[in-house]
């Protein structure tokens, strides 16, 4: 199997970000369609996230411009949480969302 896209998450405050992950994305497990994952890649959020400043590869100068390597998911869900909720987008197998959301279907 190819390794999906997710859809860019948008919180329902405006926040938005890339949740990714696949062999070629910076994820554990480096791998596509695992059955979840315990850290995944966020990219070019809408706005400076200080919770995720650490695992920026770029510059501290463009931090919408970065990509995020190895953010651990329970992160990842407090940052959709802080920011109110996925109002649409996806996120990988592994990161726990609650309430409303529109990740996409898998199957197991």
């Amino acid at each position: 199997m190819t390794n999906y896209k997710n859809r860019r998450v948008l919180c329902t405050d405006g926040f938005s970000m890339s949740v990714q992950a696949s062999q070629g994305n910076y994820c554990i497990p480096r791998a596509n369609n695992a059955m979840w994952y315990t850290e995944v890649e966020i990219g070019f959020p809408s706005a400076k996230e200080p919770t995720i400043l650490q695992y920026m590869d770029g510059s501290l100068n463009a931090p919408t411009e970065a990509v995020y390597g190895y953010v651990p998911v329970d992160l990842v869900r407090h940052i959709i949480d802080k920011h109110g909720g996925i109002k649409e987008g996806e996120v990988p197998k592994g990161v726990p969302v609650y309430g409303k959301t529109h990740s996409r279907a898998y199957d197991l």
